[in-house]
């Protein structure tokens, strides 16, 4: 973050100078290198840094780089000597043809802070061409009346080179009529002229060869030559003489093939062939060979070659009409090249920044200039972007701009700019250059990761596998790269007695949730944490969403009887008064479920008995009921066995077996039911065993029933003495257990308990309601392992 706070100062800087860095440094002196053409790449130029007075240091730390106009990469820097070298050889006469000096503009751009300083290499000639005649041989025709010290045109040789390495002297090999005089033309090029030191004799000599040679300023000085032919003709004393001394015309640059550039017309006093005049240039350079044509005969001037005003923008040549006799008059046409919108602006980019990091304040991210070969309004140009972009342009020095940011960009609103520069001059028509630029932006650590959902609720069914999927967790993050990468993880519970480790674990890299070992809804029904979401960032970023988890309970526990109980020494027995009515109420079985909803629904069912049809349950609270009158025909014992099972699926149960024993009264002894007989077993092979268990269990059974009598009659003396008792109000008396309509009963009733004294055994002997006629009163002491029936069951029995 330090150095992010850096950067933003140093940018700040950086913008807040631009403008008059950019402005205190355009009218600076630039710096001057000179460096002969023909020079091998990597050559030394000079040190920008000495020119200039600057630190080699400060050129490396400012970002210094040379750009040019052109785009042409002529000359590198080397920012850690602060030396100047050439990356390519230079040709003086390919970069500036015939102007002299030979200088090229270059500007050293500082970017940090920013700055232009201008430089100007100039490239020196060499003498490195020879002149050249473009006419081998040339011929004259004089008349032999030509007086002594007349004047003859020659045609001046062309050297491509400048200065004193061009054409400086012109010789003639020896003779004794002429000699050479020199001459300069009106673009200072020098040109020969053929003096006559002896007048000529047609009947002499009629025809003369003399060796023009043309001699450069070099060292060593180079030469071209060419044939001069003389002819001496007959006498012609009248000149041709132009209309005009001078002609002045301007033709558009962008004319056609042949057209018309000018016609210029000479007359001559003369007559016959000595009054024939014949127009040709003089003196005219290559170039004007090749643009421009003269017709011999008419004196037209036409355009053989393309015009182009950035390149050339007037010519100036010389006309020559010679009539018959050789004489000659001369005239001056000046052309005049007038420039057309043809040429495009031109974009040249010198830096571009990208990508942006999104947090960055307003920078520079972008330097170009622009460049239109045309001039006048057709050179001037309008730069401009599309308005809809956070980006600015400005004008920083003479036709250089920048583009900056107008504000902090945002990568998640928008992660890349397709920038369109478009350029147009103000010519007729208006041309325009479109340079497009992509602009990318680097993301910062800026949104922390959002959780799809507020909450999330897994559901897991209890007694799960472990290492069990329950669920998973999803966040988001609209950073990118490791700025999105997202850890989940398990944030620390606040309720203490939460083994919130030994539940469940997140996976770290996708965040699902695993259950680490079997849930058991009866222990534990729900429990909510929290999941984090951490991002890879720097600092890094993170969120957290509540997680509950709800325990959906399965049918794994089978309902459980708590009355009768069923582990009892010995079955208990209910006593029914064989005056019971219709509905009467033998007992109720009694029974829970450890699950929950329908799976703790129970409901009850009749599933065997000795006597169908006389006694049914209730299907929903478990009472069994008689279901008939009793009568003296309906047995005494009775063995009844009831299924209690419960709603889940599938479903679970469990059975009672319950023992009735009809008796005409409750105060008449009874005794214990017995065992029921095994079934009969099938087959003959077993009749035998069958009779001999028959008679042992006969004479056992006429035993019991003589003991049973005596007891009973015992009792009833014990008994008769204490009389009857009524039903109390307010709280019951200790032998009475209060069985309340909280279970699946629907209503509330009152029981009396009658525990079975001296017997040893822990069990009930009847439960009935407690009406207002007497009962007899439970007798006898509980024995040790007597358990009152309140401790089994408490006070209500469901």
């Amino acid at each position: 973050m330090e150095n992010g706070g850096e950067d933003t100062l140093q940018t700040r800087q950086v913008l807040l100078l631009f403008v008059l860095l950019g402005i205190s440094q355009a009218h600076s002196e630039p710096g001057s290198f000179s460096v002969a053409e023909e020079m091998q790449s990597g050559s030394f130029v000079g040190n920008l840094a000495k020119d200039l007075g600057l630190e080699v240091d400060e050129l490396s730390s400012r970002g210094a780089q040379v750009v040019s106009n052109d785009n042409k990469e002529s000359l590198q820097l080397d920012i850690n000597t602060g030396d100047l070298l050439l990356s390519q050889m230079l040709d003086r006469e390919e970069l500036c043809g015939s102007t002299e000096p030979c200088v090229l503009h270059f500007q050293v751009l500082m970017k940090n802070p920013l700055q232009f300083l201008r430089i100007e290499l100039q490239v020196r000639d060499v003498n490195d061409h020879s002149p050249i005649f473009l006419e081998k041989e040339m011929l004259l025709e004089i008349p032999e009346h030509s007086p002594v010290g007349a004047v003859f045109l020659l045609e001046s040789a062309n050297d491509l080179d400048v200065g004193m390495n061009t054409v400086q002297n012109y010789t003639i090999s020896p003779n004794s009529h002429f000699h050479i005089k020199m001459r300069v033309n009106p673009d200072n090029r020098k040109y020969p002229e053929l003096v006559l030191d002896k007048a000529l004799d047609y009947e002499e000599q009629q025809e003369l060869s003399l060796i023009l040679t043309a001699l450069d300023g070099g060292s060593p000085p180079r030469s071209g030559t060419a044939l001069v032919r003389v002819v001496v003709v007959d006498i012609n004393d009248n000149c041709p003489e132009f209309q005009q001394p001078f002609y002045e015309v301007k033709i558009p640059e962008n004319s056609i093939l042949g057209s018309l550039v000018i016609s210029v017309t000479a007359w001559d006093l003369d007559s016959g062939t000595n009054g024939e005049i014949s127009y040709t240039f003089s003196h005219a350079s290559e170039d004007i060979q090749k643009t421009f044509k003269i017709n011999r005969k008419s004196g037209e001037i036409s355009l053989t070659a393309f015009l182009d005003f950035e390149t050339i923008e007037s010519y100036s040549v010389i006309i020559q009409a010679t009539d018959g006799g050789g004489l000659f008059g001369k005239s001056t046409v000046r052309i005049q090249v007038m420039d057309v919108n043809d040429n495009v602006p031109e974009i040249a980019v010198s830096s571009i920044t990208s990508p942006i990091p999104e947090n960055s304040p307003e920078i520079a991210v972008m330097v170009f200039s622009i460049r239109d070969r045309d001039s006048g309004e057709n050179g001037r140009t309008i730069c401009s972007i599309p308005e809809d972009l956070p980006f600015l342009l400005k004008s920083s020095f003479e036709n250089y701009y920048t583009l900056e940011t107008e504000k902090t960009l945002d990568r998640e609103s928008r992660a890349q700019y397709n920038i369109t520069i478009t350029v147009t001059d103000f010519g007729t028509p208006r041309l325009k250059t479109e340079h497009s630029i992509i602009i990318l932006v680097s993301d910062v650590n800026d949104n922390a990761p959002a959780f799809t959902q507020v909450s999330y609720t897994l559901l897991v069914r209890e007694n799960n596998q472990p290492a069990m999927h329950i669920g998973s967790v999803s966040a988001t993050d609209r950073d990118s790269g490791t700025n999105a990468q997202i850890t989940y993880s398990l944030l620390p519970t606040q309720d203490p007695h939460l083994p919130l480790t030994s539940l469940v674990s997140i996976n770290a890299d996708n965040g699902q949730l695993f259950a680490l070992r079997a849930l058991d809804f009866e222990a534990l029904q729900a429990f909510e944490f929290h999941v984090g979401a951490t991002d890879q960032g720097s600092p890094a970023l993170s969120s957290q969403v509540l997680v509950r988890v709800v325990v959906l309970d399965d049918n794994d526990n089978p309902p459980f009887v708590l009355y009768p109980m069923q582990n009892a020494s010995a079955p208990c027995t209910e006593l029914v008064p064989r005056a019971a009515e219709q509905g009467y109420l033998v007992t109720k079985v009694v029974a829970v479920d450890g699950d929950s909803g329908q799976n703790a629904w129970l409901s009850y069912q009749l599933l065997k008995a000795t006597e169908p049809g006389l006694f049914g349950v209730w299907a929903h609270n478990g009472e069994v009921r008689t279901a008939r009158l009793l009568s003296e025909r309906d047995a005494a014992r009775h063995r009844l066995v009831v299924l209690v099972k419960d709603n889940g699926e599938p479903p679970l149960s469990a059975s009672v077996t319950l023992h009735v024993l009809l008796v005409d009264g409750f105060s008449q002894p009874y005794l214990p039911l017995p065992e029921v007989a095994p079934e009969r077993a099938q087959g003959d092979s077993l009749t035998v065993y069958l009779v001999i268990a028959l008679a042992s269990v006969s004479s056992l059974f006429l035993f019991s029933v003589l003991v049973f009598v005596v007891v009973r009659l015992c009792r009833r003396r014990r008994a008769a003495p204490l009389g009857v008792y009524s039903v109390p109000e307010g709280h019951f008396p200790g032998h009475l257990v209060d069985v309340s309509g909280t279970g699946t009963l629907s209503q509330s009733y009152q029981y009396e308990v009658c525990l079975r004294g001296s017997t040893g055994t822990n069990e009930f002997k009847f439960l009935k309601p407690i009406i207002p006629n007497p009962s007899p009163e439970c007798s006898g002491k509980e024995t040790e392992e007597t358990r009152p029936f309140n401790s089994s069951f408490g006070f209500n029995i469901q």
